[in-house]
Parts: C-alpha cells; structure tokens; sequence
C-alpha cells in the first residue's frame, strides 16, 4: 500500500483532533448496546475505542470499572490497586471516572501526580505483592500508540502482567450486563469525594531507583554513553528526566512537550498521528538527530514500546534488534537461571530462533500478545519475553522478576548497556547477527475481510492446506496451535526452511494480516506473501 502524501510530514501540516469535542463526546455520547461496534471488546491490550463512535465513553469505562471491582473482589484481591494512564485526550476524564467508581466500592486506589506508564504499574504491583499481604493489581488508562482520538482502558493482575483471557472475557461480559442496564449497577462518587479518597504513591521515585536491578546504569555512566530520548509525548516524558537526574547519565529528552493533539509528532504512513516508536514515518524527528547521540531512543504513550535509532543504521527493525538485545542478555547475565526459555510470538522474526539455538537456550514461541509471557517471567521459567511490535521485559540481573508487561524504558537502557558492555551500539551487533544468521526480509501487510471470513480464518485446521510448498520450498510445518504452549494462534502459520508466513485475523478491523519472512531475498519475500494471500482466500471462502 502507498504511503500517505503527510506521511512523515509534521502532523500540524494535517487535520488534528478536536479536543474540546471529543471530550464533550465522552461525557455526553450514550453508547447503543445494540451494536457491536458500541459494546465493551477486549482485544489483546485491554479495550480500545473512540468518544466520536460511541465506542469509548464515560458508559464504558464506568461500567468496566465495576466490573473490575466485582472481578477483583470474587477473586479475593483486596489490597490496592495502582492506577495509571497516559496524555492521550481521553485519558484524563477517563482516569477521573474510574477514580469515582473504585473509591465508591471502597478500593484502596493508589496514584501519582501526573502520567504513570505501563511498566511502572507492573513494577508497583510485583513490589508490593513481593512484601506479602493482600494482593494488588492495577489498571492502566491508555490507547497505547494509537491515534489521539483514542482512548483505552487496560487490567493488570495481581502477577503484574496483561489479564489472561479468562479475566478479561469475565470483565466485559459484566461490563456489557451493565451497560445494557444502563449503569445501574455502578457504584459512584463525585470527584471531589473520589480525590479525597485516593493515596499518594511515590509510583515514579520506586521505579526509577530500581532500575539498576534490572540495566547496568553504571556501565553506561561510566562509559559516558550519549543517550537522546523521545517519548513522544507520553507518560515517561518525566520518568525519562528523573532517569537522568538519578543516575546521573548523559541523557538528553530531546522533546518535552505534551499536547493531547500530538500536533508535534510525525505523521505515520497512512497520514494519521499515531505514537509508533517502531515507525519510521512517526520516528523522523528522532532519527534527524541521530548523529548527535551514541543511540537513541523513543517511547510510546504508556512506553510500553520501544524504538531504537542508531547513528549508522538509523531506525533499527523491531523484530532484529530484539535478536540483538537476547544476544547480548545471554552473553552478560551470568546469574540467570540456564534452565530457563527465551519467549517470542509466532510471528516474530525467526532470527531469534537463531540466535537462541546459537546460545542453547530453550525457545519458547506463543501466540500474539504479550499476556502468555506473564507466568513464564513471574516463576523465571522465561528469562526474556518479546513481540514483534516493539515490545519486551526480561528478569532482573539476579534472575529474579522485574515486570511482566511491556517495559520500553528498560528496553531503550539497554541499547545504552550494549554499547558501553561491547564497545558497538546494536546497529553494528545486528550487521553482525545479519553476517552470522542471515539478513532476513521481514513484512506484514493487511487485506481485507469479512466477520464470516475473519471468522473462517480462526477455525482452520492444518489439514485445509493443501499447498506442499511455498515460494518454492517444501512446506516444513503448518501451525495453527503455537509450538511454546500449544494455545491456539487464532490463524494460520507456514513454515520452510528459508522462510515462513502466519496470517491472523485483526480484533479492530475488518481485515486479516499477514506476517512474513524470507532468508532469500525481497523478490522471495513477495512470493511468499502473494501465494499466502491466495492459500489463505482459498481456504477461508
């Protein structure tokens, strides 16, 4: 698909959103419970929506805090629950509704002046679960890195990491019974009575202080490492500072401006505002200035994700420079438990694969999302968890947990720790992995499709793949149940021995996608996504 004619342009060249209206929108807008399109869905981050398609409203978050309440409650977490959230537009108001509803069932609400990120929250919970007593959990209020006229509202466990699909199907079933009842159900204050009865929490001061445990700070202090950080308006804007002054690194925050129409950010390749550290189009202010710095880095809005800019290589591919950061952990953890896997999704590039042989670790592939890495990091069974879209956590240096979310700052550290450790920044270490394993071409690319055929596309069995090769090579594996866990993928992937596609439905919209890799060449990469497109049509109608 050809990009937008704003892609990368700056995003005040385009249309931005109205911020007034979109609030107004959230506050005043009644969803209709009738449609699907109006009604509570958890995806594999949380649900998402927009106020302007009654798909993210007051309505919503309300009754999915309810939800959580009574779901918590059956589950017998009573202790607090560590609220965060992002600048998106909807974020605040959103944040505000679920104060009102958590502190009218008497939860004991924990929060912090300004934005919290994803990571922090997965940290405050396993920290205050480590020292006993009743469990904690959290909510975090974010969209992630999707446009401004999102929002989103996220459940975190008491084991710190994304809700597994048992919970999160509990919590929007009820939230959907509450809708359809009109909220009746709901417990609610005003806000003054809700502010009154949160507490404060040092969330930022907790995280900050431990991330020694978790990057070698000193190694990169001490090699007096360049670092350049965009968080791209989001919730670490004042982490990434803090960060800097704490551990007294060479650390500059190249943009500090948070605005909710994000007009400061580059547009992405379809011309919208979207915070995708992992894109090129979006990262351009960053990549600019990539001389200036040994490496830089950018965040999305809850810094969940990561994107690393390198001065010889620019922008690194996601999927590659996670090869480069497993490379490097099993090289320079020597406490890490030797029995334990690395984690990847199924549609991650098979680089990792290599690397993690090389290294004789166990590999552990799973389906899209990062909720199946959670229990692997909280018993230490996974040393390292990542996903193709710019997200990962790994174990402290000792081996013990750190997060089991997505943690982007920690990851963007360790950019910095390799370059002072070895002397190369990870642009050059994938040059190197590219020399030793091969370069691979890596794709995804999204087409159309109806709910029956998405539908179609969930159910298929291998056997319905007729096809013996791909791309000219012998069809070695036809997965539709991933090989680390056996849950199924909710699609399809095929594998050869010089490359490999897996095609998923979308839970958003009304497409399917397709991931692809090929050890060969660009021309082979194109071959497999066109005969992948035509199995895939056949075998779904």
């Amino acid at each position: 698909m050809a990009d937008h004619d704003l892609a990368g342009r700056p995003g005040e060249e385009g249309p931005l959103v109205d911020v007034e209206a979109l609030r107004a929108a959230y506050r005043d807008d009644v969803p209709d419970v009738t449609d699907p399109a109006q009604r509570v869905a958890f995806g594999t981050s949380g649900h998402r929506g927009s106020a302007l398609t009654r798909s993210f409203n007051d309505a919503h978050v309300a009754a999915m805090t309810q939800a959580v309440v009574e779901f918590r409650r059956d589950a017998g977490t009573d202790g607090p629950l560590f609220l965060g959230g992002d600048p998106h537009a909807l974020s605040p108001p959103a944040w505000f509704t679920t104060v009102e509803v958590l502190v009218a069932n008497g939860v004991d609400v924990r929060v912090e002046q300004g934005f919290t990120p994803t990571p922090a929250i997965s940290h405050a919970i396993i920290t205050h679960n480590r020292g006993g007593g009743p469990e904690a959990d959290g909510l975090v209020i974010t969209p992630s890195h999707n446009p401004p006229e999102d929002g989103g509202y996220k459940y975190n466990g008491p084991d710190g990491g994304p809700a597994a699909g048992s919970a999160t199907s509990a919590i929007e079933a009820r939230a959907n019974e509450l809708l359809a009842a009109g909220n009746e159900g709901v417990l609610r204050v005003g806000r003054d009575e809700a502010m009154g009865g949160v507490t404060m929490h040092d969330i930022r001061g907790a995280y900050v202080d431990d991330l020694p445990a978790v990057v070698d700070l000193d190694a990169i202090r001490d090699a007096g490492v360049r670092i350049g950080v965009d968080p791209l308006g989001g919730a670490a804007v004042a982490y990434w500072q803090a960060v800097a002054d704490r551990h007294d690194l060479d650390l500059e925050v190249v943009d500090e401006t948070v605005d909710p129409t994000f007009r400061f950010m580059h547009r992405d390749w379809d011309g919208k505002i979207r915070m995708d550290c992992s894109s090129p189009h979006a990262m351009q202010g960053l990549i600019a200035l990539k001389d200036r710095f040994d490496v830089a880095c950018g965040n999305d809005t809850d810094a969940d994700r990561h994107g690393i800019v390198t001065p010889g290589s620019g922008l690194l591919n996601p999927n590659r420079y996670l090869a480069v950061v497993i490379d490097h952990l099993l090289s320079h953890r020597a406490d890490w438990p030797t029995g334990a896997g690395v984690g990847k999704t199924l549609v991650s590039s098979s680089v990792i694969d290599r690397v993690v042989a090389h290294h004789d670790r166990r590999l552990v592939e799973v389906p899209v999302g990062f909720k199946w890495f959670v229990d692997g990091l909280a018993d230490g069974s996974l040393v390292f968890g990542g996903e193709e879209s710019a997200g990962a956590s790994l174990l402290r240096r000792d081996g013990s947990t750190w997060t089991t979310d997505k943690d982007g700052i920690a990851l963007c550290l360790l950019a910095a720790e390799i370059t002072a450790v070895t002397g190369s920044d990870p642009g050059q270490h994938d040059e190197r992995l590219a020399e030793q394993f091969g370069r691979p071409s890596y794709r995804r690319v999204d087409a159309p499709a109806t709910a029956a055929q998405k539908a179609a596309l969930k159910e298929l069995s291998p056997d319905m793949v007729t096809a013996d090769e791909l791309a000219g090579d012998p069809i070695t594996a036809k997965l539709t149940a991933a090989p680390g866990n056996g849950a199924a993928i909710g699609g399809l992937k095929v594998t050869t021995d010089h490359g490999w596609f897996a095609a998923r439905p979308s839970g958003t919209e009304d497409v399917y996608k397709v991931y692809a890799e090929s050890f060969r060449d660009e021309d082979h990469l194109d071959a497999i996504i066109e005969q992948a497109q035509a199995l895939v049509a056949r075998a779904i109608g």
